[in-house]
């Protein structure tokens, strides 16, 4: 198989490390050629995308930002052969399929928006690795929903990535969703450790200042990109957010037992059910 990556950051690199580990062949493209010669040199990859090497890929993975990626394909569009496979990695989708589809229909190839649910908080090249996505949930968006040959072709083109589950569903659901699963908790994080307080949190903190602010070490130009692309489901669930620490603030404020144990115990309860237990 023969995959193109576009983008190789924290996301794209190990998309191509991936592909080159289960014996593929990969070109890549990157905006800073330093980083494609570094891929190039770690053995990430076999050799630049170019416009000849696009008409052979199996797959073309867009692992950059939506912005980015949509300037990208417009310009390979008219480039590409009939049936190409362009799939997106992109944290938004309506904005991207949007583009993504009906470039396609132009230009006659094929467009799937995607969205790797697995990351890390450092990023860039040096920090991918081939196993990040291994038994992840992969998300797509498809142009169409009945079609199962188009689904087979996704599947054998991904496999060599290691995902252990595909979420199939539509643009505008995926990024109300986000805006909860993933966006919130990177909103609430970043914001979490402005505190004051959080310069003297060493010899105070353990696993759960871990667990709550290790996404506020962040990409601010990607994630300033994904929440105002995304802004309206943001929004909503931003206004959720703030009505309920509301009540914990009232409760607080009133020095109410019985109010804030009934609160902590609801959100205690809904976690269990979510978890199964």
């Amino acid at each position: 198989m023969i995959a193109g990556i576009v983008g190789l950051g924290l996301i794209g690199g190990s998309l191509a490390k991936a592909y080159k580990a289960g014996g593929h062949t990969v070109y890549g493209f990157d905006k800073d050629d330093a980083v494609l010669g570094f891929a190039h040199l770690a053995g990430a990859c076999d050799g630049p995308l170019t416009d000849e090497r696009l008409k052979a890929c199996d797959v073309i993975l867009l692992a950059i930002n939506p912005s980015a990626a949509m300037e990208y394909l417009e310009n390979i569009a008219p480039k590409l052969p009939e049936g190409a496979l362009v799939i997106d990695c992109c944290g938004v989708k309506q904005t991207v399929c949007d583009r993504g589809f009906a470039l396609a229909k132009e230009h006659g190839f094929l467009f799937v928006g995607g969205h790797p649910m697995a990351g890390y908080h450092q990023s860039g090249f040096k920090y991918s690795r081939a196993t990040l996505f291994k038994g992840a949930y992969m998300i797509l968006v498809p142009p169409v929903y009945d079609d199962i040959m188009l689904f087979d072709r996704i599947e054998k083109a991904l496999a060599p990535i290691g995902f252990g589950r595909y979420t199939v569903t539509t643009a505008q659901k995926h990024d109300e969703v986000i805006a909860f699963s993933s966006q919130m908790a990177h909103l609430v994080s970043n914001a979490f450790i402005k505190s004051p307080t959080a310069r003297e949190h060493r010899g105070y903190s353990a696993g759960s200042y871990k667990d709550l602010t290790r996404v506020a070490y962040l990409n601010p130009d990607m994630w300033t990109e994904l929440f105002i692309d995304n802004r309206e489901a943001l929004l909503t669930e931003l206004d959720i957010f703030i009505a309920s620490l509301e009540k914990y603030r009232a409760a607080l404020q009133k020095g109410d037992r019985n109010t804030m144990r009934a609160l902590l115990d609801e959100g205690r309860a809904l976690k269990a059910e979510l978890d199964g237990r």
